[in-house]
C-alpha cells in the first residue's frame, strides 16, 4: 500500500478525497493525520460506495477555523458538507466526531463506526494525555516521537513513515486545537449512547493500550444497535496496519446499513 496524497474536491468550507458511486460512507481521520490516512478503505469500499473521506479542519488541506474550537465545532464542519445521509467512520479523533455525529444529527447517519474511541479514560490516562495537550504551544511541530512509538513499537513501516511525515508537517496550530478536544473529551456519555438509534459498530486493536477493547465492549453494550470487533494483534493504527482485516468487517458493516 502506497500513502500518496490525492487529489481534493471541497465539502463544505473542508477539503476532502472523493471516489465511487453509491451510498455514501464519510472517513474521518484522527490528530494530526490527513484524510490519505484511509487510503486502503477508500481503494477497497470505492467499488461499492461513494467515499468522502476528509481532512479534519486545521489538517491537511483543510482551513482551522476558530482557534477555541470544540468538539460540536468540529463535528458541524464536517455536517455543513453533507447532502444526505451517511455510515460515518471515524477513527480515533475522528471516531469522537463520528458519535457526536450520530448522537446530534442522527436524521444524517445511516450508521456510525467508531474505530480506537475512547471511552471513560481512567485517571493516569486522562492525566497522560491532558499534559501532552498542555506541552504544546500552537507554534512549532511537536516532535512526534513519542507518537509514532505508542501506535507502531519499535517496528519500521510504510505505514509509520507516512504518519511520522503527516505529524512533522503537520499545521502546529490545527494540530494543537484537534488534540486539545481529543485530551479535554472522555467519550460520548453513557446516556448518549443509549440513544443512538442507528446500527454502531465499535472496533479497536486487540494490542491497543488507549482506546481499550474493553472501551469499544463497554460502549457497544450501551447503544441498542451495537457490537464490538475486536482486531487481533492490532493496535492504534490498524485501519493502516491492519488493512484487510478492517475493510472486511467495515465493507460487511456498510453492506448491512445500506440494504
Amino acid at each position: 500500500m502506497t500513502w500518496t496524497t490525492r487529489p481534493r474536491s471541497e465539502f463544505g468550507a473542508l477539503r476532502a478525497i472523493t471516489a465511487g458511486q453509491g451510498p455514501v460512507v464519510v472517513l474521518i481521520h484522527g490528530v494530526g493525520l490527513q484524510a490519505d490516512a484511509w487510503n486502503a478503505q477508500i481503494d477497497a469500499l470505492s467499488d461499492r460506495f461513494r467515499i468522502i473521506a476528509v481532512d479534519m479542519p486545521g489538517h491537511g488541506q483543510s482551513p482551522l477555523g476558530a482557534d477555541d474550537m470544540v468538539l460540536q465545532d468540529f463535528t458541524d464542519c464536517v455536517v455543513a458538507g453533507f447532502d444526505g445521509p451517511a455510515l460515518v467512520v471515524g477513527h480515533s479523533m475522528g471516531a469522537m466526531i463520528a458519535l457526536d455525529m450520530a448522537i446530534r444529527h442522527p436524521d444524517l447517519v445511516q450508521g456510525v463506526a467508531a474505530l480506537n474511541a475512547i471511552f471513560e479514560r481512567d485517571g493516569a490516562a486522562a492525566r497522560a494525555v491532558k499534559a501532552r495537550a498542555n506541552s504544546l504551544d500552537g507554534a512549532k511541530v511537536a516532535d512526534p516521537t513519542g507518537t509514532l512509538e505508542r501506535w507502531f513499537g519499535d517496528a519500521a513501516s510504510a505505514e509509520r513513515n507516512a504518519c511520522d511525515h503527516w505529524l512533522r508537517h503537520a499545521d502546529p496550530k490545527g494540530y494543537r486545537s484537534a488534540y486539545t478536544v481529543f485530551a479535554q473529551e472522555n467519550g460520548p456519555a453513557a446516556a448518549d449512547l443509549a440513544t443512538l438509534s442507528c446500527p454502531a459498530l465499535f472496533m479497536t486493536g486487540q494490542d491497543e493500550p488507549n482506546s481499550t477493547p474493553e472501551m469499544s465492549e463497554k460502549m457497544a453494550a450501551l447503544a441498542p444497535k451495537g457490537r464490538a470487533q475486536i482486531i487481533e494483534a492490532a493496535a492504534h493504527m490498524m485501519p493502516m496496519t491492519h488493512a484487510a482485516q478492517v475493510n472486511t468487517a467495515l465493507a460487511e458493516f456498510a453492506q448491512e446499513v445500506w440494504s
